[in-house]
């Protein structure tokens, strides 16, 4: 082996004898590299407990406890749910949990387009939304086949994906029976959501848990484990690697 230069302050890495003439070798840089990670509080029951406020009140108008002529009040009592969202999903990329993040964009973006139909009268927006309930009904189905042990996710997932559907069909058919349907499906939706956002607020206050969430598998493990259960293939994440 070939001894390092002194020039190189003896930080260059001996080349093999068969390497080739003027090769450079770069050290092993594993022994350098901290990776730092900024622990930030749970953003999680935040977003359900907007998920349960907002469900109520479009719930409340699908059912008729509020008339047709609250369509707007509504709309600027949900429109808050977007920026909410929207805040507890960035946090959610920031904490590296991608299915909670990209859940609660896809709520975030659902609440949006609600409110500014409902305040604007677009023509045909129930029809619109109605199409667009039907395209996030898509999306529930395939994001619960990924959130089964992250229970709390997946309990809210199932109980709005026969909401969307629900919506959606009573937007493209105008059935009011439909309509009615979703409301009350929106109240158990509220209902889920807001038990989920307790039990997550007990846990994270009382560093067990207190009720039931049902987590298994590595979101199990994610809880119950110990630090090197967390740091188990960091350099693989995402903000890590080089490339997504």
């Amino acid at each position: 082996m070939t001894a390092a230069s002194p020039a190189d302050g003896g930080d260059t890495p001996a080349a093999p004898p068969d390497a080739p003439p003027g090769r450079r070798f770069e050290p092993d840089l594993r022994s350098m590299t901290r990776i730092n990670l900024r622990p930030i509080a749970s953003p999680m029951p935040l977003g359900f407990f907007t998920i349960a406020i907002a469900s109520v009140m479009t719930g409340c108008l699908q059912l008729g406890i509020l008339g047709e002529e609250a369509r707007a009040a509504v709309a600027f009592t949900v429109l808050p749910a977007f920026v909410l969202q929207l805040l507890v999903s960035v946090l959610a990329f920031g904490s590296r949990d991608v299915i909670a993040a990209t859940l609660m964009a896809v709520f975030a973006g659902s609440w949006l387009p609600y409110s500014l139909v409902m305040l604007s009268g677009a023509a045909d927006g129930l029809k619109v939304l109605g199409v667009f309930n039907m395209a996030l009904l898509c999306f529930g189905v395939l994001m619960a086949a990924v959130t089964r042990p992250k229970r709390a996710l997946w309990l809210v997932l199932v109980v709005s994906v026969p909401r969307w559907a629900a919506t959606g069909l009573a937007g493209v058919t105008g059935a009011e029976w439909l309509t009615r349907v979703s409301g009350a499906l929106g109240l158990v939706v509220a209902l889920v959501a807001m038990y989920t956002a307790f039990a997550l607020m007990l846990e994270d206050m009382r560093s067990e848990q207190v009720l039931p969430i049902g987590r298994s598998g590595p979101a199990h493990l994610a809880v119950e484990g110990d630090l090197a259960v967390q740091l188990r293939n960091l350099e693989r994440q995402a903000g890590v690697r080089r490339t997504l």
